[in-house]
């Protein structure tokens, strides 16, 4: 395939002309990594894309500035046979380069610094990593050994022999780095522990904090601390896993959807929201600020026709379902031991009368026990306590 002016024209969307991150993106024949991958089909599926059976459609996907699914739940689209059809949660994908190279810069990597990049995924990151540190400043850790292995020998192929290393990270992550850049979302608390643990002293670590889309950026210093920001930037990564923890919810928290989104279901309280429902997990910024407020919370959000409902639960046994046609005032059910739809409703009313969340661009701590220490002004919270 003739890649190299795709790579060029890609390399010109998603970086400034002076970006030292310009050549490896236009250097790397992005569609070596991502020989087949899912396509949604419009009716909750996924269909399986084949590069070479359609040579332009491949090289159209690559070299677009988008993410492509390459696994759906436990089914890598290289394991799929040609025409098949899968339905569930994504759990790994070629990251959009533009991301990529956004959380690179946010990396602040340079000559002689070791390097790990967290989440192999498809190994773009790594694959433009190595290309300008080189090979030995170089390292990538997934949890899924397939990911891992296939990386390597397509990376191999392109002449880049990083290190590949099989691990969870949030129990253990081997060798220490200078710089780490994680393109999964991290959990605060003890999951975040071993991550802090790797991180050299002086060293910079990158990041999302998991149900969020925040980007959290610091430096280690001598008492084991990271000291940073919240970037006035956002990014949506998949959960770290533990293993093949493929399903989208555990067992309980499946059953309190399908109890939520029962419409013969009355809560403990029934009552009149004040806002229109909407898709939370789009809505970046109130979606983080629900998990600082109540950390945990799934969400659910569907349309039929005219009519919206969302739905929230809780692993504690919390679940809210609110429905309305458009943009009226839904008729809200909710039980457990919060109130999940009152609590979404105040930060959507403090958003509406400050005309912000204190959020992006806040002071981040995070202390050796992973839990980070948000403030901005007065506002203080804490995420991964207790």
């Amino acid at each position: 395939m003739e890649w190299d002016k795709d790579a060029e024209r890609l390399a010109g969307r998603v970086t400034d002309p002076d970006s030292r991150w310009r050549k490896p993106v236009a250097s790397v024949p992005r569609h070596e990594l991502i020989p087949r991958w899912w396509e949604p089909d419009g009716a909750d599926g996924w269909t399986l894309q084949d590069g070479a059976a359609d040579p332009g459609a491949w090289r159209e996907a690559a070299y677009a500035n988008r993410s492509l699914i390459t696994r759906v739940g436990p089914t890598h689209a290289d394991h799929a046979m040609r025409g098949d059809r899968v339905e569930g949660p994504p759990t790994s994908s070629a990251t959009l380069p533009s991301l990529v190279v956004r959380m690179l810069r946010h990396g602040r990597l340079g000559d002689g610094l070791d390097t790990l990049d967290l989440g192999t995924g498809a190994g773009g990151l790594t694959a433009y990593a190595a290309y300008r540190l080189g090979d030995r400043y170089v390292t990538s850790l997934d949890v899924d050994p397939y990911l891992t292995s296939a990386a390597a020998e397509r990376l191999g192929r392109l002449g880049l022999h990083p290190k590949f290393v099989t691990a969870d990270a949030t129990r253990d992550i081997p060798g220490r780095y200078d710089r780490i850049v994680s393109t999964v979302a991290l959990p605060p608390g003890p999951g975040l522990s071993p991550v802090l643990r790797a991180l050299r002293v002086g060293g910079r670590i990158v990041t999302t904090l998991a149900r969020t889309t925040l980007i959290v950026t610091g430096w280690k210093d001598t008492s084991g601390e990271v000291i940073g920001q919240i970037e006035r930037d956002w990014a949506g990564f998949m959960l770290t896993r533990s293993g093949d923890d493929y399903d989208n919810y555990p067992p309980e928290q499946a059953e309190l959807f399908a109890l939520a989104r029962d419409a013969n279901t009355d809560g403990d309280e029934i009552s009149t929201g004040r806002y229109p429902v909407v898709d939370v997990s789009n809505a970046w910024e109130v979606r983080s600020m629900l998990e600082v407020t109540a950390p945990g919370v799934e969400l659910d959000y569907r349309e039929e026709g005219d009519q919206r409902t969302a739905c929230l639960v809780h692993t504690d046994g919390s679940w809210a379902r609110a429905t309305a046609d458009r943009t009226h005032p839904p008729t809200v059910h909710q039980a457990g031991p919060q109130r999940l739809w009152t609590t979404l409703e105040r930060i959507r009313n403090r958003l509406n009368s400050t005309g912000g969340l204190p959020l992006y661009g806040a002071q981040v701590r995070i202390t050796p026990d992973g839990v980070c220490h948000l403030s901005s002004g007065r506002w203080h919270a804490a995420m991964g306590e207790g």
